[in-house]
């Protein structure tokens, strides 16, 4: 693709404006002729995506070809941890989701975490992790945060993020603290529409992003929701006043704001991507994620914060200043420090293992029937096709069972065909938040009507319906060994 003209500018606000972009972009070995365009004209960070991620060689050779075309070009991806990841073929370290670690509650584990997490990156030649989430999860109905939270307690979150920030600085790798000013709030999923967070500001979650920045944290990501307390008419990725007066003034944060994808609807439904690239930085924001891989959306971008650069609407001062707060963070981390050994490369398992709660569960089980309950994975996330069955049978292999992702078409057929499957054996029904899916509770309910001695296990975040259950506080791939362990009787251990 051709890009489209864009306004003539002085060479170096046009090198400005193209730092403030983040651009997604497809394709695992060769880099897009636009998006090699965009890099010379001085873009300021790329985004992976599973899309880009064959093996760990590959990347290497990846981001190599990147630094090749502008040796300060900040290369990011998302990588919290617990199944959000892109890195799994390239042999990623497995490591539990956020609201296990903080069950377990051992900052040092979570540093172990954090640490070998980002030793992987920076062998890879990746230089930002989009993570740690320090959202408070304190509502059963957001449907976003959730285990991807350390918790809901603003002290022990604050404790977590300190231990995760400073073990991913000491690997030389930008770690950033997201979604500020807090998506916990919410009962809306901002990847679909607008979240609005309804509090006072005397109830607004913070505690957490004071402890990022007092951490040093280099980054924060925003949030596209609107806080009435802050500003009623504006999601906090276009507020002025969510991230001048508040996040720079009162908070005193120095560091890269960057906002949260574009294309998610909350932006791209109501402004569109384009709009919205060019009022995020007036309102404050360093840098504007399109993680898309059609990069027609990112030029577009570029173009409208051009347009607007080019008729005054977008001022030279504020985009000079984003760009060098930019070109600050990217200098710091321009090359990842030398990785060296991974001393904690087990860590993710072995706090997994200390999160597992038994539950009721009387004795284990072999030979188990074992059908798993969740809902279709999120587009956020890199799913590998892994579950509760497939766990189970790497611990015992003489389990069987179903795995059912999403609501299936008759319900009934379903509990049907596991009841007369798990005849004259154990039977293990798991779930996954299943207070947000009505049809996960009908289904759970008439297996465990029908099995009264089956053996309930939850793999989200506890709620209604999960007493009793064996629950592993997350679905990462470690999160559901640990909790096969634990049901099947070997290796590990489990809290009662």
């Amino acid at each position: 693709m051709t890009p489209l003209a864009s306004p003539a500018l002085p060479a170096a606000l046009d090198e400005a404006a193209h730092r403030c972009l983040v651009a997604g972009f497809a394709g695992t070995t060769t880099v897009p002729d636009d998006l090699k365009k965009l890099i010379e004209r001085g873009l300021g960070g790329v985004i992976l995506f599973t899309r880009n991620i064959r093996d760990a060689d590959q990347v290497r050779a990846l981001t190599s070809a990147l630094r090749a075309l502008r040796g300060d070009l900040l290369i990011g991806i998302d990588n919290e941890g617990g199944g959000i990841g892109h890195l799994v073929t390239a042999g990623a370290p497995e490591v539990p989701g956020n609201y296990a670690l903080g069950v377990v509650d051992d900052p040092s584990l979570t540093a172990d975490c954090a640490d070998a997490l980002a030793a992987h990156l920076a062998s890879l030649g990746i230089s930002a992790s989009y993570g740690p989430v320090a959202d408070l999860q304190h509502r059963g109905e957001n449907p976003i945060v959730r285990t991807r939270a350390f918790g809901g307690d603003p002290e022990l979150v604050s404790r977590h993020l300190r231990a995760w920030i400073s073990a991913t600085e000491a690997r030389g790798v930008a770690s950033c603290a997201k979604h500020f000013p807090g998506h916990g709030g919410t009962v809306t999923d901002s990847h679909y529409e607008l979240a609005v967070d309804p509090r006072a500001y005397e109830e607004l979650d913070l505690a957490p992003f004071r402890a990022a920045i007092e951490a040093g944290v280099p980054m924060l990501m925003s949030a596209h929701v609107v806080f009435p307390a802050l500003d009623a008419a504006l999601p906090a990725t276009l507020s002025p006043y969510v991230l001048g007066e508040l996040l720079r003034g009162e908070l005193g944060f120095e560091g890269v704001l960057v906002s949260d994808a574009l294309e998610m609807k909350a932006i791209a439904d109501r402004y569109g991507e384009a709009a919205g690239a060019r009022l995020a930085l007036a309102a404050g924001a360093d840098q504007v994620i399109v993680a898309v891989p059609e990069l027609a959306t990112t030029l577009a971008c570029r173009d409208a914060v051009l347009g607007a650069l080019a008729d005054g609407s977008l001022s030279e001062e504020r985009v000079f200043e984003a760009a060098s707060r930019v070109q600050r963070l990217v200098s710091r981390y321009e090359v990842p420090v030398a990785p060296g050994e991974i001393a904690t490369w087990d860590a993710g398992l072995v706090a997994a293992r200390r999160a597992v709660q038994k539950g009721e569960l009387v004795s284990p089980v072999e030979g188990a029937y074992v059908v798993d309950l969740f809902p279709r994975p999120h587009p956020a996330l890199n799913w590998g096709g892994e579950s509760l069955v497939s766990a189970v049978r790497e611990v015992d292999p003489t389990a069987d069972g179903v795995a059912v992702a999403g609501e299936p078409e008759d319900g009934e057929a379903v509990v049907a065909e596991v009841l007369k499957a798990a005849e004259g054996r154990a039977l293990v029904v798991g779930a996954c938040d299943a207070e947000l899916y009505p049809w996960q509770e009908w289904v759970r309910g008439a297996l465990l009507a029908a099995r009264p001695d089956a053996v309930s296990v939850a793999t989200g975040l506890p709620g209604a319906g999960d007493e009793g259950a064996v629950l592993s506080y997350g679905r990462g791939r470690v999160n559901l060994l640990a909790l096969a362990e634990v049901v099947v009787g070997r290796g590990g251990g489990a809290r009662p």
